[in-house]
Formats: structure tokens, sequence, C-alpha cells
């Protein structure tokens, strides 16, 4: 059984410790947090030790996993640190904010030896799955447009997503999920072009980006981080093919804060035939990813799903697309 510790312990933080709670091959031993309130809470209900210093749970406990939860901005500093005692690491997204960082982790991770994972869900959730298996089975024959939009409110249970040298805004922290699930559903992207608006404090949180692949498709995303008052969590995708076009939305609560009772459905339409739901297993995107990773550790096997050069390239299209926004340019990869 591998052990686990995880270091923040926010909505994120609380969502990967139910998972490990749910599996059998992961043991979550510890978890770290600088609020002594929260953390000890989140330490009771999971049933594990409680530090506010990373380091010195490195130093005590034998974990074989540190599962990184902590805002942004903090995230290369834990990567590091992990890297330095020799643990396998899974990090939330955005990994980071620049390439620049990226290299400086992954060179890290490299030279000591471990296993490096950026936890981007949307590869992992249900529906998003289906669209990726039927792509890859050709079930769309020529796929003609792609469509993609994740609409919020912004997050009101803190101050630090209104940086933009924090958190990268809406444009990273929440733009970034489509763009990755189009570079898993298509490869590498060739260029860019985007049009937004910036916040008072300069984060792209309204964000409408056309992407062109080295494969040849192309497709459009909008990302909406500073929604109206109490309009709800939404995101959609939309592929459309020479014989079937699947279109996917779900509507939840306030910020995803409830998927459980989110309404979601996933249409196939088909020339000849009457549309239908696709029949999915909606099981939790979190679990589904914290079941994968850990299985890959164990086994040994390598990233297939995700790899950390995937992840390099999102950061390098994220960072493309800031540059498109700022000088409104077509920018090439």
């Amino acid at each position: 059984m591998l052990k686990s510790a995880i270091i923040g312990t926010g909505f994120i933080g609380n969502a990967h410790a139910t998972a490990y709670k749910n599996m059998d091959n992961a043991q979550l031993v510890a978890i770290v947090d600088v609020d002594e309130e929260k953390g000890t809470k989140a330490a009771e209900e999971f049933g594990c030790k409680y530090y506010s210093d990373a380091e010195e749970m490195l130093q005590i406990e034998e974990v074989d996993i540190v599962d990184i939860c902590l805002p942004t901005f903090l995230h290369e500093q834990y990567v590091l640190l992990a890297a330095r005692y020799k643990k396998h690491i899974l990090c939330e997204k955005p990994v980071t904010l620049s390439l620049e960082s990226m290299d400086r982790m992954l060179a890290a991770v490299k030279e000591a030896g471990v296993r490096f994972m950026v936890a981007q869900v949307v590869r992992f959730w249900p529906e998003y799955i289906k669209i990726k298996e039927m792509y890859d089975a050709g079930d769309f024959g020529d796929v003609r447009m792609v469509y993609a939009n994740r609409i919020a409110q912004h997050p009101n249970w803190t101050q630090w997503h209104r940086d933009p040298n924090k958190s990268g805004g809406g444009l990273f922290d929440l733009h970034l999920h489509d763009i990755d699930f189009m570079q898993y559903l298509f490869g590498r992207v060739k260029s860019v072009y985007a049009v937004g608006k910036a916040s008072e404090t300069g984060c792209w949180n309204f964000v409408m980006t056309t992407l062109k692949f080295e494969n040849g498709n192309y497709a459009t995303v909008e990302g909406i981080f500073d929604m109206t008052e109490n309009y709800p969590f939404t995101m959609t995708f939309r592929i459309i093919g020479e014989t079937k076009t699947v279109d996917y939305s779900m509507v939840a609560g306030f910020n995803l804060e409830d998927v459980g009772s989110s309404k979601r459905a996933a249409i196939l339409y088909e020339n000849g035939h009457e549309p239908r739901k696709l029949d999915i297993d909606e099981k939790d995107a979190y679990q589904i990813e914290l079941e994968y990773f850990v299985g890959h550790i164990e086994s040994g096997k390598p990233f297939d799903v995700i790899t950390p050069e995937d992840s390099r390239h999102v950061v390098e299209v994220i960072c493309a697309i800031q540059e498109s926004l700022e000088t409104g340019k077509v920018v090439e990869l």
C-alpha cells in the first residue's frame, strides 16, 4: 500500500483526500496546512496526522506520494521540496505560470528519479473520456468543428485568484482545462488567436481562443471566470463530425461545489437516427484521476493519459494565448 500526504486542504485537497479514503492500494497518512484549524479538522475527518510544515512532515513520515493542492504560486516551491526528498508527486493545475518554472520542476523530478503528474482532471471526466474514445475510434469521421466553454463566477473564498502573478487569472485557472483537453484530443497546437478582456487587476477572465492543431483540426474555446452573481458553473463540449455530433453540457452550483446535484448530459446526434443520451457512468472524476495516478505509481507503468511533456505543452499554449491577448496577433508555436 502506497502512503500519501496532501499539502493544502481547500476544495481540491478534500476531494483528493476523499478519493484516497475510497482506495485499497493507497493510504493518506498526513495532511499539511499552515491553517491549523482547517488542517486539524481535515486530519480528524480523514484519520491521519496533521502538520503545519511540509518539510517537517517529510522528515518524519515515510510517504511515497506528495499530493500538492496549494495555490498556483506555491506549486514550484513544493514540487522542488518533494523532489528533494525523492517522493512521487501529483500537483494540481495550473501547475505553474511560466515555461521557465515548468522546466525547473521537470529537471528536479528527473534528477530525483521520481514520477510527476499534473492533475488535469478533465482528462478523467467520464463524458470527456467517452468523447476521446469515440474520436480515437474514428466515430466522427472528418471533424468539422469543436467548441468548448467553461463559465463560472469568481471564487469568493480567497483573494489570491485576483492577482495575475499568483493565479494567472481565469486564463490559467479555468480556460486551461479546455485547452488541455483539446490538446489531449488533437495533439500539439500549431497556432492560437485570442480575444478577451482583462479585469481591473490584470487577470484575463474573459477569453475566446481559436486553436489550430498540427493535424489540421480547429477548435474554439470560451472561458469566463467572472460571471454575474448567481450564474451557475457551466461547461459545454461540442464536437461536430461528418457522421456524428456529441453535445455535452453540465450546469452545477456555485463554482462546482456540488457536482452530485448538477444537471449533465451528453447527447449523440447521428445521421439517420434519433438523438439519444449517451449511457455514461458518472463516477467521480477526482476518484478516477487518483486511482490512475496511484495505480501507475504502484505498477511502474508509464503515464499515458497525461505526461509531463503534455503538461509542459499546455503551459506553452496558455502563454501563447496570453501573448495573443496582449498583442492582438496570431501566435505561432
